[in-house]
């Protein structure tokens, strides 16, 4: 993007400073200019247009893969608790059993 907007500065310092420079009539001098400037236009129009297509598609693809990452990590999530709760339930039938010892019997 910088590289684009160097060379339309660029073209653009050297078609101004070509015309002025030219020993023409001011109306062919203004022609020029006018025709110039049009073209310098035309051509940042493309190079924005450009530009918002490579975002488009960059923010796009960045869309897709935020939501395959967010989907990895869910799953994830749910094995870790899902082995949490297993944990937790063999933690409680060992808790259930010393209970058991510890009431007295009728």
């Amino acid at each position: 993007m910088i590289n684009k907007g160097t060379i339309v500065l660029g073209v653009l310092i050297g078609a101004a400073a070509g015309i002025l420079l030219a020993p023409e009539k001011g109306s062919i001098t203004r022609g020029k200019l006018k025709k110039e400037g049009k073209d310098i236009k035309n051509q940042l129009s493309n190079d924005f247009r450009e530009v918002k297509d490579d975002v488009t598609k960059a923010s796009e693809s960045c869309k897709d893969t935020l939501k395959k990452e967010f989907k990895d990590i869910a799953s994830k999530s749910s094995y870790k608790t899902e082995q949490a709760i297993t944990f937790l339930e063999k933690q409680l039938a060992i808790l259930k059993e010393k209970n058991k010892t510890l009431q007295k019997t009728s």
